[in-house]
């Protein structure tokens, strides 16, 4: 498998992915906030918000560089994987007609494909200009019609992410796309294609990440996508999270809207304005559901789903204003009034980040049988009436699921850490391992090995390959993975560094490490991703960038300060 080769745009998977033991069960650091300060900061200064004029024109000049390209320019890149880890997983959806033919939209790798039930994936939106997914729609009355919403919505705080440019439509099951529009809105929550007229399409658009813009909400088209129509606005900083449709009624719609500012140095994620609504005229007009549902200031972020097989369920699942579970709510009769489940035993599923995640899957073939997707994933066979945590073995950070109506125990999870696949509907569940969604931070190599690779990742750990497979990559270090470092004069060496500057050092070329930091102060200021680089002259000496510069002369065993606070 070594020379297997996938036109993947190698930046794209740069930057990105929070942590996981070596074991079978994975834990998670608390802080979610770190990355997108650290990375928001460098792409606004000095105006305080993102210039998408210049990124368009940038766009423009990628493609007349691959036009002018010579033959000495035309070059191929090796993937080097790994394709054994995983990476944020956004979106899964299936051919409704076709228990084998599977997308996946990935947080910051465009969208696979796979033919054969997860087995081999081909990438099919390598050349749009946006490869952060938010939401795949297949139309159910015809499966070559696809639409794809570009830009993750789970911008709270947390783990690095981009805004999208639009909308893509494909009529040919995903081989080319079309722009669609709708580049201004930034983020996709959600898309719902009307069942029996394709050309109808909502979607849920959540607005620029670090800005309150107009440009939020639910839209419609009525044309499959030519053009398309604003039809439910709350409030500059209030988009879209959550959108269904009534399967047997598509005139009626469900929108949830979540309140949400974000900035650098300053957030909130609820406020009076969250709140679901409902339309029974196919978005004309909406009126807010209230009737036993969450109310005021303390309300955050709403994931909602409608039973296939009864629409007069729905399920909603609450976060607070400050992230924790606020509860899953249940109606039985279109929404008109709702009913708490008995939820109890889900107080800690969203951990404290209940922005980063929040939807609920209700089985297409039954009724009483839905899934809450948190920090865990937890399942109810009786319709609420208790939830057991359904998540055994699986990776954390749970963002999306597909229950295939054709066979419901066949059913596909996509969190931090990737995809599973449960065929005993969840009892156990399978890593599927053949994407190369890895989101890197940092790569390095060692140049006294060339096969040996490492790279520090978001969400998935500091990893390395010893032997350049694409199959046989393994976690070293937990956490956000961040610099590493190998002595170029003895490779024993390797440094190693997690989310804010927890360095850690290896005298056995990255078989054990311990921690590097003595000398170092704990109260000082850190980035999320701390700077630490050799002398180019000496690789014994290196140095340490906290809020002070600190030096090292025998290879991070002891740290000296150098200088005085730097901000």
């Amino acid at each position: 498998m070594k020379n297997r080769y996938h036109p993947i745009i190698i930046s794209s998977f740069l930057l990105f992915s929070v942590i996981i033991s070596g074991c079978n069960r994975f834990t998670k650091v608390d802080d979610k906030k770190g990355p997108s300060d650290w990375f928001i900061s460098q792409r606004i200064y000095p105006y305080g918000k993102v210039d998408y004029h210049a990124y368009k024109n940038s766009i423009t000049r990628r493609a007349e560089m691959m036009a002018a390209k010579t033959e000495r320019d035309d070059l191929l890149w090796l993937q080097e994987g790994p394709i054994n880890i995983g990476g944020r997983v956004q979106d899964i959806e299936m051919d409704p007609a076709d228990t084998s033919i599977i997308y996946v939209g990935a947080a910051s790798g465009g969208i696979f494909k796979s033919h054969d039930g997860g087995l081999n994936w081909v990438s099919i939106f390598d050349e749009q200009p946006s490869l952060s997914i938010g939401d795949i729609a297949i139309a159910p009355s015809d499966p070559d019609i696809i639409f794809a919403g570009t830009g993750e919505p789970n911008c709270g705080g947390g783990s690095v992410t981009y805004d999208g440019m639009g909308v893509y439509k494909s009529t040919d099951a995903g081989l080319t796309w079309n722009y669609s529009g709708l580049d201004s809105t930034r983020n996709t929550g959600r898309i719902m294609i009307d069942p029996n007229n394709p050309q109808q399409v909502f979607i849920a658009t959540m607005g620029d990440l670090f800005a309150n813009t107009l440009q939020r909400g639910v839209y419609r088209s009525d044309d499959g996508g030519d053009t398309w129509e604003r039809i439910l606005f709350v409030s500059d900083s209030t988009g879209a999270i959550d959108l269904v449709i009534n399967p047997l009624h598509p005139d009626t719609l469900y929108a949830c809207m979540w309140e949400r500012v974000r900035r650098p140095t300053y957030e909130h994620y609820g406020g009076l304005t969250c709140g679901i609504y409902r339309s029974y005229d196919g978005g004309d007009t909406w009126t807010q559901l209230t009737d036993g549902l969450p109310a005021g200031s303390d309300v955050g972020r709403i994931g909602i789903d409608i039973s296939q097989s009864n629409p007069d369920i729905l399920y909603a699942i609450y976060a607070d204003k400050t992230g924790y579970f606020d509860g899953i709510y249940k109606t039985l009769d279109n929404g008109d009034s709702w009913i708490q489940t008995n939820d109890a035993s889900l107080g800690s599923i969203f951990a404290s980040y209940g922005w980063w995640f929040g939807r609920i899957k209700v089985d297409p073939t039954d009724e009483n049988t839905a899934y809450a997707l948190g920090f865990d994933e937890a399942k109810t066979s009786n319709g609420g009436s208790s939830w057991n945590i359904s998540s055994g073995g699986m990776h954390v950070d749970h963002h999306t699921m597909f229950i295939h109506p054709l066979n419901p125990n066949l059913i596909y999870d996509g969190n931090d850490g990737g995809i599973y696949k449960s065929t005993d509907a969840s009892s156990s569940w399978t890593h599927i391992k053949q994407l190369p969604i890895t989101q890197f931070y940092t790569s390095e190599i060692n140049f006294n090995s060339p096969e040996e690779l490492y790279g520090g990742t978001q969400d998935n750990n500091v990893i390395r390959t010893l032997s350049g497979g694409i199959d046989d990559w393994e976690s070293i270090i937990g956490g956000d993975g961040f610099y590493v470092l190998i002595d170029p004069e003895n490779p024993n060496y390797v440094y190693a560094e997690s989310q804010y500057g927890a360095l850690n050092r290896s005298v056995n070329g990255g078989n054990t490490f311990f921690g590097a930091t003595n000398g170092i102060s704990q109260g000082d200021r850190k980035n999320w991703n701390t700077p630490v680089v050799f002398n180019p002259l000496n690789p014994q000496s290196l140095y340490y960038g906290s809020n002070k510069m600190y030096k090292s002369e025998n290879r991070a065993a002891n740290w000296d300060v150098v200088s005085g606070d730097l901000t």
